[in-house]
Order: C-alpha cells, then sequence, then structure tokens
C-alpha cells in the first residue's frame, strides 16, 4: 500500500500532487478491521461518560489515522506491518548531520499533505466535550495538531507538534510553515518523488534525491533545527510528564482513545490512574498494554463511537 507524491519547483514555484492523498477514498486506509458496533458496549461507554465529572482523556494515532495519518502498530495497516521502516532515532538525530539531512528531505516533500489533514468525528467529539464541560483534561501523543484543528484547548500534546521546529542550541521555536519557505528558497531547482508516508509526516526518498538538498540552520543562532517532538529514543520533559501526572490526580475517571499504550511514556499515566483508583475505559481497536486494567473495552472506530455519546 503506498500513496505516490512528487514536489518539485516550477517557474519559481513549488507545485506538489499532495493533495490527492486527502481524498476522502484514503482516508479509510490506515484503519484497521473491527467488528460492527455493540449497541450494549455504546450504553456501557455513555454510562462511563455520564457519571464522569472531572474526565481526563488521552488519545493516539488510532483517533488520527481516520483523517488519512497512519500509525506505526496497527496490524496490518501500521507502518511496521507495511514497510520495513523504522522511525528516527533522536541520538541519530542529533550526532548526524547527513541523518538530518536525510529527515528534513524526506519532511519537507511529505509537508504540504501531513499539514493538510483535518479532524475527523472523534477530534470534533472531544473538543464539544470540553466546550460543554465534561472533558476535564486531554493529554495526546499524537503530533499532529488535529486537537487543536479542531478546537481543544485544554490539551497536552505530550510527544510535541510537528508544527512547531525548535533550534538544538539556542531553543529558539519557528513555525514550521515558515520553515518550509526557506527549505523552499535554498532549493530551487531540486525536486523528488516519493512513496508512503509515515505518522510523522516522513516519505520515503532515495539517497540520490537526498544528496543534493540543503537544510537551513537556525536564524537566530545557526545551529540545527530539529521538529518540537519527541523522538523514538528521547525523553519527554520531566515537567510536562509532572503537570500530566497532576492532571490524572485530579481527575475522577480515565478514557483511552486510539492507544495501544504500548510506550512508557503513555503507560505511566494509566498507572497513575491506577493507583487513584480512577475507573478506566478504553477505546482502540486491538489488544493494548492496559486492557486488563480497564473497566470497560471496546474496539470501535474512534469516529463512530464518540460522536454517538451525549457528553451532557
Amino acid at each position: 500500500m503506498t500513496l505516490g507524491l512528487t514536489l518539485r519547483s516550477a517557474q519559481g514555484r513549488w507545485t506538489s500532487n499532495a493533495s490527492r492523498g486527502c481524498s476522502h477514498g484514503s482516508l479509510g486506509l490506515f484503519v484497521p478491521a473491527s467488528p460492527p458496533l455493540d449497541p450494549e458496549k455504546v450504553k456501557e461507554l455513555q454510562r462511563f461518560i455520564t457519571l464522569s465529572k472531572r474526565l481526563l482523556v488521552m488519545t493516539g494515532a488510532g483517533v488520527s489515522t481516520e483523517s488519512g495519518i497512519p500509525d506505526y502498530r496497527s496490524e496490518g495497516v501500521g507502518l511496521y506491518a507495511r514497510t520495513d521502516r523504522r522511525p528516527i532515532q533522536h541520538r541519530d538525530f542529533v550526532q548526524s548531520a547527513p541523518v538530518r539531512q536525510r529527515y528534513w528531505a524526506r519532511n519537507f516533500v511529505g509537508w504540504p499533505r501531513f499539514a493538510s489533514h483535518q479532524p475527523n468525528p472523534a477530534h470534533w467529539a472531544l473538543s464539544n466535550w470540553e466546550r460543554l464541560g465534561k472533558l476535564y483534561w486531554l493529554v495526546t501523543q499524537n503530533v499532529d495538531a488535529l486537537h487543536t484543528k479542531a478546537g481543544s484547548r485544554r490539551l497536552t500534546e505530550l510527544h510535541g507538534c510537528m508544527h512547531r521546529v525548535l533550534c538544538l542550541n539556542c531553543g529558539e521555536q519557528t513555525a514550521r510553515g515558515v520553515l518550509q519557505g526557506r527549505f523552499e528558497m535554498l532549493n530551487p531547482t531540486w525536486s523528488a518523488e516519493a512513496h508512503g508516508l509515515a505518522p510523522d509526516g516522513d516519505v520515503f526518498l532515495t539517497e540520490e534525491e537526498v544528496q543534493s538538498f540543503q537544510v537551513p540552520s537556525c536564524a537566530r543562532c545557526g545551529g540545527p533545527l530539529k521538529p518540537d517532538v519527541t523522538f523514538f529514543g528521547d525523553t519527554v520533559n520531566h515537567d510536562k510528564v509532572d503537570f500530566v501526572h497532576k492532571r490524572v490526580r485530579e481527575a475522577d475517571s480515565l478514557l483511552v482513545v486510539g492507544s495501544s499504550v504500548q510506550v512508557y511514556s503513555s503507560y505511566r499515566f494509566i498507572l497513575t490512574a491506577q493507583e487513584k483508583k480512577l475507573p478506566i475505559a478504553i477505546l482502540n481497536i486491538g489488544p493494548t498494554r492496559s486492557d486488563h486494567l480497564a473497566c470497560l473495552k471496546l474496539d470501535s472506530r474512534c469516529g463512530e463511537l464518540l460522536p454517538l455519546i451525549d457528553p451532557r
């Protein structure tokens, strides 16, 4: 399963076929199969939400697959199942200029399509829950800004956001869209064709395409630039972790949405909820690391089920 896209300069302006990756027909490509909705399970989740007064929701990649963004672990459709590619490691990115060049070349090609993705009914439902006072806090492992696009404000982006870029030396923050313009100025004749799309906006290019790509440095100090996200092998900021632990302890229930909770950066909050004896519900297609801790487990599409729940 591949989605092709091309990015090339044409008479001083950049053109792309990236919009093809956002067509309605592609949105289901990355969502694993799930059983039909069970009306009794829907009622159970409704009761869970009705009884919750300070609900904390933790979301993962399974929320965004219905917006056309692939995940890593979903059976049959995740990146691990479809390719032998693996996400970039923090240490490799920080220590190697060629690794950064390869990353940014691929990210440059993938960015127009990645940035164009829009919230799906699951994002809008959670935003509505917040607006109505049901959702106390939202913690997302996703880096796609779709919760923000849907209007969520009581939000912690646990692993950061691809829409921001940081300098590794001085910490200067830049909007990713601004950096795209700098890439275009440095590479006016560069073109590439890629296939596939990774969860963080990465695509797959040949080494020949990568070698001629020019990468800008920090406009403030000349240091190397990195997306404001937690790469694999890195750790989440301690202050952010402490903040989320506090939100969990203030909550009276926890709902996991679209996450297998395989990484410890999210699993530790489930353990905190268990220690506090909070009721835990999980909505995710397929098993999760925390199923044995949940009082309710649902295997359904997030965007299909969440809009059916009345948060009042």
